[in-house]
């Protein structure tokens, strides 16, 4: 176990050194790994090839080579890693994530996360998209509204809407249609579409977001989760917002004028008393792998309120004593037991939807660094 750590270290090492070189002018040596067991990770992990013995190439940040060592040469300039003992697998992608200094894109190396989809807000901090090294960044950005971290505040036609610095201004279809246009323009590679908006809002923007070539991250409340994978949402974000999809349309149907408020107290008091066995989970996780939507967990915000979890890290509190934590409890719970006995509940109805083959896209959250792995074992 210990060779293993310490061939792991060194292939991060080695990978981010081959980064900073791959951003700068200089030339870098060939890298070659060697003797390690080299992951298939073809058919979204589903492939079991995984090859013994094997030898990766790198050079410029990128990958030569790669396969068994007896069809793999070594470059003779290659600085060789004895990997021998340990697993190699393509750098990680963090789906839904940001880095805001320089100490975050060196952790995200750190871990082995190469590239993230990238999201600025008042919880994240602004993008620092001239960390080097860092993780390859693919921009995401609010669909439907505007605020101060909009990727798009650069432009005239964009700050003006906004009179002080935390306006939030919401869109005409016309506006929206311009918004997605000119975030296509300036580099953005996604969309994120919030709990405010309906379904009519929400069918639209995903058809003009893959006109343009646009992938869409859902995270619904007044719009219902089979409408949206209906009209082709990529990614559901949040597991405990993707539950929703489970409710009846007589607890749906207020959430369209109340998605954030008094609205979602019965409707998760409806998935707690929802039994793992009732047939509506099979019937939804089957509507979600039709799709061919990813779920994406965010992981890390919530393993940590399983009943049997102790968070060695507590979350901080605000002046007036509430936790600044970024996804609240299920509304209607009240002591910390009936909290955790809530969210334990919705987090085997959120098991058995996985459990049916449906894609998981990872996501460690907005603060966490690394701290998904027991919640990705738990679930799966």
């Amino acid at each position: 176990m210990k060779a293993a750590i310490i061939a792991t270290l060194g292939l991060l090492l080695s990978l981010a050194e081959s980064i900073v070189y791959a951003q700068s002018d200089k030339a870098l040596p060939a890298i070659a790994l060697t003797g390690g067991t080299l992951i298939d990770l073809s058919n979204s992990g589903h492939r079991t090839h995984d090859i013994p013995n094997a030898i990766v190439v790198l050079r410029d940040g990128k990958i030569e080579a790669a396969g068994p060592a007896a069809l793999v040469k070594i470059p003779k300039d290659a600085r060789v890693i004895d990997c021998k003992g340990a697993y190699i697998l393509p750098g990680l992608i963090d789906g839904f994530a940001g880095v805001n200094s320089q100490a975050q894109a060196n952790a995200w190396i750190y871990m082995g996360v190469t590239t993230i989809v990238g999201i600025q807000d008042e919880r994240r901090g602004r993008l620092k998209l001239d960390a080097h090294p860092s993780p390859h960044i693919y921009r995401l950005d609010v669909a439907g509204s505007i605020d101060a971290d909009s990727f798009l505040m650069s432009l005239p036609q964009w700050s003006s809407k906004l009179k002080n610095s935390d306006d939030f201004v919401d869109l005409d279809d016309r506006e929206t249609k311009a918004q997605l246009e000119d975030l296509a323009r300036v580099g953005a590679r996604a969309v994120y579409l919030g709990r405010e908006l309906t379904a009519d809002r929400t069918k639209f923007i995903i058809s003009e977001s893959h006109r343009l070539g646009l992938i869409t991250y859902g995270e619904f409340s007044a719009t219902p989760y089979a409408g949206g994978l209906k009209d082709g949402v990529d990614v559901l974000v949040h597991m405990t917002r993707y539950v929703l999809g489970l409710i009846p349309s007589r607890l749906q149907e207020p959430l369209v004028q109340d998605p954030d408020g008094a609205a979602l107290a019965p409707a998760y008091a409806y998935l707690r008393q929802l039994d793992v066995g009732d047939p509506s989970i099979a019937a939804y996780a089957k509507e979600i792998s039709a799709s061919r939507a990813a779920l994406m967990p965010t992981l890390s915000l919530s393993y940590l309120r399983l009943p049997t979890h102790r968070n060695l890290w507590p979350p901080k509190t605000g002046g007036s004593g509430t936790i600044l934590f970024h996804q609240p409890c299920p509304p209607g719970c009240a002591s910390a037991e009936s909290r955790r006995h809530g969210f334990s509940r919705i987090w085997h109805d959120a098991r058995h939807i996985h459990a049916h083959g449906i894609g998981i896209a990872s996501s460690l959250g907005p603060y966490s660094t690394g701290s998904a792995g027991g919640g990705y074992q738990q679930l799966l």
